[in-house]
């Protein structure tokens, strides 16, 4: 390796060092791949072994790591990868903010908290609006969240049940020619919730709250004609609303009520010819500061590391057809 540059890093806490190198040193594996360095781990120190410039940032890395490791945060890939970029793009001012509060504890006793600046604001958005759109892709928490947030405010008093609607079969809830009772029917496209759900609160408490109608999962149209007050509600898949549907969703809060409407304008599946209600209410609503307007990206994305690729990749390719469409239109 040329114009060989060696850093030192003094490190007395046995578990940062543990947790620093992984399952498998599959943490430290990916700092040296992130930073194309050479890291050993001696007794009491950490040294970096590469270029001038990145054994720098390695440096800056592995410290802002262990400030959250100080402060309990896990140090998953996602984490690692998430801090990097922070530091590449100027922002080392803000780690700090990942290592926030606890939303919520499952029945299972996983802490649920942000894991990202983007997703910090918006369980900040909720708390303090009645109304927040959480708009972004596939991957950065949106819906699993806000389930989190409603039953947090459940579990506080804060309203007396959560209610939880997507529009069903795409935008166009043509539910006729499924098979079984409704139940049958729009289950599959309320998966989601339901698993959100079970993950937070366990199947039994779950089922409890089901049957004493504390919870309830419903398709989008049967929220018109209602008044929902102490409630807590929760619109998902927005993007397949229609500009109807979704000035039909909004006018149902109620009296001590709030509502949370996600989805993803990435992907709307209407049919030709029809807007989607989200896009629309994002431009109709953008300048009512009472509404959370939270705009998540693929920085925020938590799953998979790929899947954050495999949203850039689509958005890049998305952009050039924009262009090339462009250019044939004005030649």
């Amino acid at each position: 390796m040329t114009n060989l540059h060696q850093t030192k890093i003094s490190i007395k806490n046995t578990d940062f060092v543990r947790e620093l190198y992984g399952d498998f040193d599959k943490n430290i594996e990916l700092i040296q791949s992130l930073l194309q360095v050479d890291i050993v781990n001696r007794e009491g120190e950490i040294i970096l072994l590469g270029n001038e410039e990145k054994t720098k940032k390695g440096k800056k890395l592995i410290e802002e790591l262990m400030n959250l490791h100080e402060k309990g945060e896990v140090l998953s890939s996602q984490t690692i990868n998430y801090t990097y970029n922070l530091i590449l793009e100027g922002q080392q001012n803000r780690i700090k903010e990942l290592a926030g509060d606890i939303v919520f504890v499952t029945d299972k006793g996983k802490p649920i908290k942000p894991k990202t600046i983007g997703q910090k604001k918006y369980l900040n958005e909720i708390e303090n609006k009645d109304l927040t759109f959480g708009i972004g892709p596939a991957g950065t928490g949106k819906t699993y969240l806000a389930v989190a947030m409603a039953v947090k405010a459940f579990r506080n008093e804060q309203v007396n049940r959560i209610i939880l609607t997507r529009p069903a079969v795409e935008a166009g809830e043509s539910l006729g020619f499924l098979p079984g009772d409704l139940k049958d029917k729009v289950d599959p496209y309320l998966r989601p919730l339901y698993d959100a759900l079970f993950d937070i609160l366990g199947v039994d408490k779950f089922n409890k709250y089901m049957e004493r109608g504390m919870i309830e999962v419903a398709p989008l149209a049967y929220m018109r004609g209602r008044t929902l007050d102490y409630s807590f509600i929760i619109l998902d898949e927005a993007q397949n609303t229609t500009i109807e549907q979704m000035k039909m969703f909004l006018t149902r809060l109620g009296i001590g009520s709030k509502a949370v409407v996600t989805g993803d304008i990435t992907q709307i599946d209407l049919p030709a010819g029809k807007y989607s209600g989200l896009k629309n209410a994002s431009v109709v609503l953008k300048n009512v500061e009472e509404i959370g307007m939270v705009y998540l990206s693929d920085k925020d994305v938590v799953r998979h590391p790929l899947v954050q690729k495999i949203i850039k990749a689509y958005e890049i390719n998305g952009s050039k057809q924009l262009k090339s469409s462009g250019s044939k239109r004005k030649g």
